[in-house]
């Protein structure tokens, strides 16, 4: 047996699965699969925004969001979390 690791990969919706509209510090969500509208704020828009439909790995997301925006959340263990929400509210798929 080896000592291979799972690496989690994580992924958004089509883009035409979602209904996005900013409002002022939230954004609105509505998900055409659930029929449920979430209201989320930095950086959970940026997360689904930068997972796309190919996914990507926790640190590969970091590195993608640390260029491309700066997050209050930072650091590995908060995307974590942020990552975490979205799964459990359907918004993110994790394989």
């Amino acid at each position: 047996m080896t000592g291979r690791t799972a690496v989690t990969i994580y992924r958004a919706p089509p883009a035409d699965a979602l209904l996005v509209a900013p409002l002022d510090e939230f954004t609105a969500v509505f998900h055409h699969a659930s029929g449920i509208t979430h209201l989320l704020t930095e950086p959970a828009p940026q997360i689904l925004h930068a997972l796309g439909e190919e996914g990507m790995t926790l640190d590969a997301l970091l590195a993608t969001l640390s260029v491309e925006y700066d997050l209050a959340d930072g650091d590995r263990e908060a995307l974590a979390a942020r990552l975490d929400e979205l799964v459990v509210s359907g918004l993110v798929a994790a394989a």
